[in-house]
């Protein structure tokens, strides 16, 4: 490896990591294969992370943290609901694959941690994602912009619908292109039913 710097050891071993928890789940990942993905003993390994579910919970807030950036930056540049909604869709399905994945790592390997963790961030993933997404929605039935639905559960489904852009295994066979996107937008907006 040949780096000195531990914050970029960390990011290493972080970038490593998370490759391999998609790839593999939590389960079916040790923290030797990480050790051995990353070129550093164990030692190492353990020096910057005491165990296999505080370097997953690390990736996942990682990955959270920029979820939450993007929710804001969404958020300010338009007041409109729909649009607001158009621009979260795209933002997120416009990652990269692999960042998509950790949306996806987040919630189907959750119940891999131990209660307390999962409870922390469990806490953490709804206030820093579901529960913005769901005030977007929420601000817009307020506003009259959107039918009056219940925003949780038009929130889980939208989330529904981006869900199978989520695995990085189909990203080259169905990468969401803006005609996948808009599809998708106008069957949330404005629904399939010919009026």
């Amino acid at each position: 490896m040949g780096s000195s710097d531990p914050g970029s050891l960390q990011e290493q071993i972080l970038e490593a990591a998370k490759r391999l928890f998609i790839r593999h789940g939590y389960h079916g990942l040790s923290m030797r294969q990480i050790a051995e993905a990353v070129g550093v003993s164990k030692a190492a390994l353990y020096y910057h992370f005491d165990d296999k579910e505080k370097l997953f919970l690390a990736i996942l807030d990682d990955n959270l943290t920029e979820i939450e950036t993007l929710i804001g930056n969404v958020e300010r540049r338009s007041q409109d609901s729909r649009e607001r909604i158009r621009d979260f869709v795209r933002s997120i399905l416009l990652l990269p694959a692999e960042k998509r994945a950790v949306i996806r790592l987040a919630s189907q390997e959750m119940a891999e941690l131990s209660a307390p963790a999962r409870a922390a961030f469990e806490r953490s993933y709804h206030e820093k994602f579901i529960d913005r997404v769901q005030n977007i929605l929420e601000t817009g039935v307020t506003r009259g912009e959107l039918k009056p639905v219940d925003p949780g559960v038009a929130t889980w489904s939208l989330l529904g619908m981006m869900y199978p852009y989520f695995y990085p295994v189909h990203a080259a066979d169905i990468a969401p292109p803006e005609e996948v996107i808009g599809g998708m937008l106008t069957i949330f907006l404005d629904g399939i039913a010919d009026r």
